[in-house]
C-alpha cells in the first residue's frame, strides 16, 4: 500500500545571486513496510527533503501527501497534529527532555496528545531497546547509544505510519551506530515499520531495501 507520495517538489531559498535550490523537482513514492536510505554528501538536499516530508518546511512548489492527503492544503496545527500522530522522528542528537527519564521520554508525544498509556506496549519496547535497567535514567546518565535507543522508542510508542530517521547515527561511535542501525532493521521486519533514513554512508545505506541518491537537489 502506498503511504507517502513526493511529487514534483522544488525548494528554493533566496533570490538572484544569492538563490540555493535544495531540492530540485523531485518525486517518489513509498509503499507500507519499506526501508528506505536517503543517501548524499553534505548539502546535497537530504535533510530539507526529510523536513519537507514531516510538514516541518513548505516547498516551493510540489505537493507531499500521506495516504492521498495533500499536507501542505492543511493548515499549521493540523500538520502537527498529523506528525505528532503519524510521523516518528530521529534526529541526530537525540532531542530528548533533560528533566525526563527514559520511560517519560518514550511516553512524551502519547503524553502530548492526551492519549491512554498503553504500559505493556512501554514495556515491550523498552525491552525491545535493551533498556530495562535504564527506564528511570536520565538522559545525562546514559551514552549517546543509549539516548538514541530513547529516541527510536519514542517515535515506535506512537506506531507511526514512518519513521524519519535524520542521521540517527552520526553522533555515535562506530559499535553504538552498528547497534542503532541493527535496532531500525529489527523494527522493520518485526513491527512492519516504515522507515527513511537520512544518511552519507553508503556501508549503512546497503542495509536497507532501497537507496534513493540525491544530489544538488535531484534524485
Amino acid at each position: 500500500m502506498k503511504i507517502l507520495k513526493v511529487e514534483n517538489v522544488s525548494k528554493i531559498y533566496g533570490k538572484g545571486d544569492a538563490q540555493v535550490i535544495a531540492l530540485n523537482d523531485i518525486s517518489f513514492e513509498v509503499e507500507e513496510g519499506q526501508f528506505i536510505a536517503i543517501i548524499g554528501p553534505s548539502g546535497s538536499g537530504k535533510s530539507t527533503l526529510l523536513h519537507t516530508i514531516a510538514g516541518l518546511e513548505p516547498p516551493t512548489k510540489g505537493n507531499v501527501y500521506f495516504y492521498d492527503k495533500n499536507l501542505y492544503k492543511m493548515n499549521k496545527k493540523e500538520r502537527t497534529i498529523l506528525r505528532r500522530q503519524k510521523i516518528g522522528i530521529i534526529y541526530q542528537f537525540y532531542n530528548l527532555i533533560p528533566t525526563l527519564n527514559v520511560e517519560e521520554n518514550i511516553l512524551l508525544p502519547i503524553e502530548l496528545d492526551k492519549q491512554k498509556v498503553d504500559r505493556q506496549k512501554l514495556e515491550d519496547i523498552i525491552t525491545f531497546l535493551n533498556l530495562t535497567d535504564r527506564k528511570k535514567h536520565l538522559p545525562n546518565e546514559l551514552s549517546g547509544g543509549q539516548q538514541q535507543k530513547v529516541a527510536i522508542g519514542r517515535a515506535l510508542m506512537i506506531n507511526p505510519t514512518i519513521i524519519l530517521a535524520d542521521e540517527p547515527t552520526g553522533n555515535l561511535d562506530t559499535k553504538s551506530s552498528d547497534e542503532i542501525i541493527q535496532l531500525l532493521k529489527k523494527a522493520n521486519k518485526e513491527y512492519k515499520q516504515t522507515i527513511m533514513l537520512i544518511t552519507h554512508n553508503m556501508e549503512i545505506a546497503k542495509l536497507a531495501d532501497r537507496v534513493i541518491k540525491i544530489e544538488d537537489g535531484k534524485i
